[in-house]
């Protein structure tokens, strides 16, 4: 299959033939129909973070299922779906308790370093970073790592869900822990702002103010579910700030 590999830390990705193995146990095979390009791919793509080289990165997927492992539980082919960094084994404390993100064993969702790699090239492994590598036509993932949508979501806008949304909407439910009632205010509205936004409406904050530089962006942070707008450079009030603090 084709991929884009990271042979050097010099920002650039070279399209190649490598291959990619049978999935096992719990693995997925997915074709990948959309990926995101991360911040977190281009800073790993130009800095030395310690990752194996060649690599392929890319961790915001959206695809469908094409084959699965023989203990594989919760997918089928024909599936669609969306992966995730969060990597995961599912029974240690934290998983139990609910915090995934915070999981001991992430390890256990990649194949051990005596077994066959999932991606190779002329024989030698290529690092799965973040055990996604999506920048690929195909990409072989533990089943924790991938979450079923519906048919009808698009797959350039479901490939976000995977990081985009999960870090702004995490970032105001587990993070910040907001409550009902509660009063938020995000800065920057980009796209972790705008899921931010939305992590903080969902967990019935009051009043969610966002402020921003760029007047254009208010219609879309009010429709992310922003109750107020500010923006600094034109001069705006923001006594909000106090007000809805009392």
């Amino acid at each position: 299959m084709k991929a884009a590999v990271l042979n050097s830390n010099n920002g650039k990705f070279d399209i190649e033939e490598i291959q990619i193995d049978k999935p096992q146990a719990r693995e997925v095979l997915v074709e990948v129909k959309a990926s995101g390009l991360c911040h977190s791919d281009l800073h790993f793509a130009e800095n030395d973070y310690g990752v194996p080289l060649p690599a392929v990165l890319g961790h915001e997927l959206a695809g469908i299922v094409k084959e699965i492992g023989p203990d594989v539980s919760e997918f089928k082919v024909g599936d669609h779906v969306v992966a995730s960094l969060v990597q995961f084994c599912g029974h240690c404390l934290a998983c139990l308790s609910g915090r995934t993100y915070q999981c001991r064993h992430p390890e256990e969702t990649l194949r051990r370093p005596d077994e066959r790699p999932r991606l190779s090239r002329d024989g030698k492994p290529v690092t799965q970073v973040f055990g996604t590598a999506a920048f690929a036509e195909y990409a072989l993932v533990h089943e924790h790592q991938l979450v079923k949508i519906p048919e009808a979501m698009p797959f350039p806008q479901a490939a976000i869900l995977g990081c985009g949304t999960v870090t702004g909407a995490g970032a105001a439910i587990n993070t910040a822990a907001v409550k009902p009632g509660d009063s938020v205010v995000v800065i920057g509205v980009g796209g972790v702002g705008l899921n931010v936004i939305s992590g903080a409406k969902l967990a019935g904050a009051e009043h969610i103010i966002a402020v921003d530089t760029q007047p254009q962006k208010e219609s879309i942070a009010r429709k992310f579910g922003a109750t107020d707008f500010v923006n600094p450079a034109a001069g705006d009030d923001c006594s909000i700030f106090f007000r809805t603090a009392l």
